[in-house]
């Protein structure tokens, strides 16, 4: 584990998306950091292909769409 320094306005963002996300600021700055880096190594996948693989990968059973 390390420190790494990031801008306050940054900081901020982080903190924010954390309480709307339920993680904490850490988790959230790690999440950024994971799906930034696949990203930037599969530049032709978007966000939810990104997220689709990794849930498949984790084998995370697929909820079910409910029609309101």
């Amino acid at each position: 584990m390390g420190i790494v320094k990031i801008d306050d306005h940054l900081h901020e963002e982080v903190r924010r998306a954390s309480a709307v996300m339920c993680r904490s600021i850490n988790a959230q700055a790690e999440f950024w950091m994971k799906v930034g880096m696949m990203a930037e190594c599969n530049p032709t996948l978007s966000f939810n292909d990104i997220m689709k693989m990794q849930v498949e990968a984790a084998q995370v059973a697929r909820a079910r769409a409910v029609a309101a």
